[in-house]
């Protein structure tokens, strides 16, 4: 993956850790990131023992047309297939797209699920070549102030946490033998996940499946807690629904992304031995009261959210000390944290010239762009 070198701001590939042209080191940006959009937010980490980052995550918060929405998406690249991390990457980035538009449609979330999993998989047909075909679970959530709508394959999963009582469970179900020997009765679940092919995966997105079948569930939670959508490299320190909502709770129904952080460091400080993302969703999704009374009644302008200073940068550019929506955009608070700070095909440090084309996403692939589609209160879209 190429990104720019810090130092000279050259196009630098991710292979040894240097920069090809002045050899200054050059962490990954995956590594560790945490992104917040305000309805939701999440954190990645490498973990302790592998060399790169391979999972990814996606979200995004939008006006649908019953009230706000968050999405989340989250894949965690096949190891044993090539190109795992850019294989998470581009469908993540591809799904939430899908997710985003359908949502700002009133499209129906459980079909809009389902195809959005299959955007995701035909995004890596283009990264397969003679060492194989990329591969990667998939999960999903579409949080509205109704349910939440999830979708899987493989076993990155979804939670609910609820945050009175004991009903916090898991809302997705593994494609995996583990699952399918404790299903048949061959083993209990401990000695399943002893297994060494505990972690071996039945459906994944791939470039060698041009159909993925996705499962897609509805579920309405009967009072508030959180959606957490999560790689096996958190679930694999601490399965139990109920385990992680106390974990979890109650600083995650009002700081989600503190909450991901510590579920992220506890995974980390357990052993690290796998990628770790956590993505926390409050429900039900609501804006602040200082930015919900700010909403427009009727349609929103079009308006541009990038607008150019005097100095010839965007407004809201990578090195903007914070992001300023107009006023009648009640996302204008949002924060972008971690290392969110490349956006456009030319992005680096200086940022005098940052090439932002606010209609699509950024030339390069980056960590995250905002998006300024033809309603702009429905723009903001994270992406690492």
């Amino acid at each position: 993956m190429t990104h720019h070198c810090p130092s000279c701001g050259q196009p630098s590939e991710e292979t040894d850790g240097f920069c090809e042209t002045c050899g200054t080191p050059v962490a990954s940006v995956r590594d560790h990131v945490e992104l917040d959009v305000g309805l939701a937010a999440g954190v990645t980490d490498r973990g302790l023992r592998h060399s790169r980052n391979e999972d990814a995550m996606a979200l995004a918060a939008t006006l649908g047309p019953a009230g706000p929405v968050a999405v989340a998406v989250v894949c965690d690249g096949v190891s044993s297939a090539p190109r795992a991390d850019e294989a998470s990457l581009a469908a993540v980035r591809a799904a939430v797209r899908a997710l985003l538009d359908a949502v700002r449609a009133g499209e129906d979330p459980a079909a809009a699920s389902a195809a959005a999993a299959r955007a995701g998989g035909t995004s890596l047909t283009a990264l397969a070549g003679p060492a194989g075909a990329p591969a990667a679970t998939y999960a999903s959530a579409v949080v509205a102030s109704d349910a939440v709508t999830v979708c899987w394959l493989g076993d990155s999963r979804v939670y609910w946490l609820a945050a009175d009582g004991p009903d916090s469970r898991c809302l997705t179900k593994d494609d995996s033998l583990a699952e399918e020997i404790v299903e048949a009765g061959l083993a209990t679940v401990e000695e399943a996940m002893a297994s060494p092919q505990a972690h071996v995966i039945t459906r994944w997105l791939g470039a060698d499946l041009p159909e993925p079948q996705p499962h897609v569930a509805r579920f309405e939670p009967a009072g508030p807690g959180v959606v957490l959508a999560c790689s096996d490299g958190l679930w694999n320190y601490r399965p139990e629904p109920a385990e992680l909502a106390a974990m979890a709770l109650p600083v995650a129904l009002t700081d989600p992304g503190a909450a991901a952080a510590a579920l992220v460091k506890f995974a980390v400080d357990a052993g690290g031995a796998d990628n770790i993302t956590a993505v926390l969703v409050p429900f039900p999704p609501e804006w602040s009261e200082s930015e919900s009374s700010s909403a427009p009644s009727g349609p929103a302008p079009a308006e541009s959210l990038y607008r150019p200073s005097r100095e010839g940068r965007a407004a809201n550019s990578p090195d903007a000390a914070a992001i300023s929506f107009p006023s009648w955009c009640p996302e204008r608070r949002f924060r972008m944290t971690g290392a969110q700070v490349r956006e456009g095909g030319e992005a680096c440090p200086a940022c005098t010239d940052p090439g932002i084309d606010p209609t699509g996403p950024p030339a390069d692939l980056g960590v995250s762009w905002l998006q300024a589609p033809p309603d702009p209160r429905s723009q903001l879209l994270c992406v690492v």
